[in-house]
């Protein structure tokens, strides 16, 4: 009885908040309308989820076949294997607005349709925890947010994951990705993570990022982990980019 009223004081509080302070629509930043949506009419199923055929190693999607990008191919990836939500272009400006526009309330959604979709092949590894990709502090103080840690923390809560959010530290501020080729990528995320605690008990993992691309960054925090004894080494994004 006690539960069932702490319920119904939950629902209410958070209808009253939301006639208060109306979501907006993560894809277009729109108020929704539609009481109990979390997207407007209007851009709702219009996402393009990354469905098979994609990418058996990294999970880009595929268009021709076998079972690897051409990336996968060339690369001697360190992580086990890995999946993306949406194709990027479908999702780009909701990205945008959660990485710098400071809509850190996207999280949430995103972690509920990560939970959903993903949450098969996340329950099938059984991570010890999930880690976000951490921010530089300059970065984090500038921006005022980690929005890695904010979809680790969402997916955490609705898969019931513990998150290591400071197992990784970033000790190189390095150069946005989006202004550099592969090599370039690479280079410059040398030596860019390392671990804050000395005594890593974790042996299944999965990484947490918002956009996938190279994966460079992926590759080099994976590296850091396996260096301090992480056995598995999963990952899971919002986003990724075209495979071929």
């Amino acid at each position: 009885m006690k539960q069932s009223l702490k319920e119904n004081l939950r629902k209410c509080l958070n209808n009253a908040v939301r006639l208060l302070f109306p979501l907006r629509c993560p894809f277009c930043d729109g108020i929704v309308t539609s009481f109990g949506e979390k997207v407007c009419g209007k851009c709702a199923g219009k996402q393009r989820l990354l469905t098979p055929p994609y990418c058996m190693k990294c999970g880009k999607k595929l268009w021709d076949e076998g079972e690897l990008c051409a990336d996968c191919r060339e690369k001697n990836h360190v992580f086990v294997r890995g999946r993306a939500l949406y194709e990027y272009e479908s999702a780009a400006g909701a990205l945008y607005r959660l990485k710098y526009g400071g809509r850190q309330e996207y999280a949430d959604f995103f972690g509920e349709e990560m939970a959903f979709y993903l949450g098969g092949f996340i329950r099938e590894i059984r991570p010890d925890a999930l880690i976000p990709i951490p921010l530089h502090r300059r970065r984090k103080r500038r921006r005022g947010y980690n929005q890695a840690a904010l979809l680790a923390r969402a997916l955490g809560r609705y898969l019931d994951i513990p998150v290591a959010e400071n197992c990784l530290v970033r000790v190189k501020n390095t150069v946005p990705l989006k202004r550099l080729n592969p090599k370039e990528r690479q280079n410059n995320l040398k030596k860019a993570f390392n671990i804050a605690q000395n005594d890593v008990k974790l042996k299944t993992v999965i990484i947490v990022d918002d956009i996938y691309t190279t994966g460079s960054t992926v590759d080099e925090a994976a590296r850091t982990l396996a260096a301090c004894g992480v056995e598995h080494i999963y990952f899971v994004t919002l986003a990724c980019g075209a495979g071929v």
